[in-house]
């Protein structure tokens, strides 16, 4: 395999962090240097077992394997501050969605009902603090691509009634994992893709067909007044999307002059 590729995306990029540069305003992302690495065991792991064989070898005492004690089983429900359970984040998610919500809102990928970003223990309000009767609140953010707008919804997990709804445009939280594997789909399909599939095929010797052959980080991109060409002019109003590449269990694809927009489905490349 070769360790350097380079093609129409450029180099391939290594290392444990990307600058991001460019005129375009957007979300500073820091790429692990560790992702992708073989997790087949720690080098820590293989040093431990190495001194113990040696230890035994030289007639030491036998050093008896660790013991991972199984975690406790997760109760239905969660008490003061207690991080959300399972259960419970189940529940306040199909609470949030109802009917309404699913019927008029679209997904990344197009289908009925918004894009789920994340649900979080809401924060209790200020008269709130310190009491142990509290009540559990949860906050579920959807995204609808149908209008490009942010939902937020509150659950008070007692009653099992949304207590707040909040509507937003032009309000661009991180991405979630489905985002980032739709725009790298929507980039392996488009002609501007066809550097990174180049990439691809120069570091595994094997034709890139889908994103679940690769590790993807990615970041929320905002247009800039003439940063970028005018495609991309309502990015921020719509969802657009940075891509950062990595070949699973290889090196970083650089893609950072293209920008996927996730509401037009549409992929362009950045002015230099």
């Amino acid at each position: 395999m070769r360790k350097t590729v380079h093609r129409h995306l450029g180099k391939v990029m290594a290392g444990t962090a990307i600058a991001v540069a460019g005129t375009a305003v957007m979300v500073a992302v820091t790429l692990p240097g560790t992702a992708g690495a073989d997790d087949s065991g720690t080098r820590a792991g293989r040093a431990v077992a190495k001194e113990a064989g040696a230890a035994a070898g030289a007639g030491g005492p036998a050093v008896s394997p660790g013991v991972v004690e199984a975690a406790p089983a997760e109760g239905h429900k969660g008490e003061g501050r207690d991080p959300l359970t399972d259960d419970e984040l189940k529940r306040v998610e199909k609470i949030a969605l109802g009917k309404q919500l699913f019927r008029g809102s679209e997904s990344v990928d197009g289908d009925r009902g918004p894009q789920r970003l994340g649900v979080d223990l809401a924060e209790p309000e200020a008269d709130e603090a310190g009491r142990p009767d509290a009540p559990r609140r949860a906050d579920v953010t959807f995204y609808d691509y149908r209008d490009d707008t942010l939902v937020t919804r509150t659950v008070d997990l007692g009653t099992g009634k949304v207590v707040h709804s909040d509507t937003q445009h032009g309000v661009q939280p991180p991405l979630s994992r489905a985002e980032k594997a739709e725009a790298a789909a929507l980039l392996i399909a488009d002609p501007l893709g066809a550097g990174l599939k180049a990439d691809y095929q120069d570091a595994t010797g094997e034709a890139l067909t889908g994103p679940d052959q690769l590790q993807l980080s990615g970041a929320v991109y905002r247009a800039a007044p003439g940063a970028q060409p005018a495609v991309l002019d309502h990015c921020g109003e719509h969802r657009c999307v940075r891509l950062f590449p990595k070949v699973k269990n290889g090196p970083w694809v650089d893609a950072r002059a293209l920008v996927i927009d996730l509401s037009a489905r549409k992929v362009a490349r950045l002015d230099r």
